[in-house]
């Protein structure tokens, strides 16, 4: 602990307390134990950066930073210390749309640029995704081959009615993130000005830990009217934490 709190005066984080667990309920044994062992000035300068305002940080970012307290330990520890950060990023999947039902991160999942941005449906460890929003597009590939699929041109969800009037849900480590019975209809974003097409915010954004299963599955009414080799782009928008 104590060498962690030594190289919190260069954080980036304004509320690096928040990885401390720091709150209004006082502090841990720990960190206290740690504070008494530092001199009085490096002491007050990591007092003052544990208790001041957070910054006004913007968009994923600023939401990522509200659930500081919710990530794992490990992690913490990693951000704290700079040896993680926080990035961008959009984890996705392309999945051919040949049934009523489409999972869209699975455990055969292998990674393949084009295709899939993670291995077995889960975070790498070391990874925290909090989730800003949700993106889902279709299109029609020319065959079923992987070349075909990954050169796919996707658009409007509304090009596929069956598909647009289908339902979804993500849970991640059996924990509801969207529940079942949530209708497609809210990536249908062509009339929307100033949203990005297939683009849907969340209201109540939420943290995936990392190497714990991620479950996407869209359900579909019909697949009438579906065209052959049709398939559907999905990518969890939002802030990382990587290298």
């Amino acid at each position: 602990m104590l060498n962690i709190l030594e190289g919190i005066e260069n954080s980036e984080y304004n509320n690096a307390g928040d990885l401390f667990g720091v709150d209004a309920n006082g502090v841990t044994d720990e960190l206290l134990g740690a504070l008494r062992q530092m001199n009085p000035v490096q002491r007050q300068k990591v007092v003052n950066q544990l208790v001041r305002p957070a910054a006004a940080s913007r968009g994923s970012r600023a939401e990522m930073e509200k659930h500081f307290k919710e990530l794992p330990a490990h992690i913490r520890e990693q951000l704290i210390k700079s040896d993680l950060r926080l990035a961008d990023t959009i984890i996705y999947s392309i999945k051919p749309v040949s049934q009523k039902s489409v999972r869209i991160f699975e455990p055969q999942d292998t990674r393949e640029i084009g295709l899939k941005s993670l291995s077995e449906g889960r975070l790498p460890k070391g990874q925290a995704l909090l989730v800003s929003g949700i993106i889902m597009l279709c299109g029609v590939a020319a065959s079923d081959t992987k070349d075909d699929q990954m050169r796919t041109n996707f658009g409007k969800l509304e090009a596929i009615p069956a598909l647009a009037n289908g339902e979804f849900s993500l849970k991640a480590n059996k924990k509801i993130i969207v529940p079942e019975g949530t209708s497609n209809r809210v990536f249908c974003t062509e009339n929307f000005h100033g949203v990005s097409l297939g683009y849907y915010k969340l209201a109540n954004p939420r943290l995936i830990h990392d190497d714990v299963p991620i479950e996407l599955t869209i359900d579909l009414g019909t697949t009438t009217g579906i065209a052959a080799n049709s398939q559907v782009y999905v990518g969890l928008h939002g802030t990382i934490t990587t290298p």
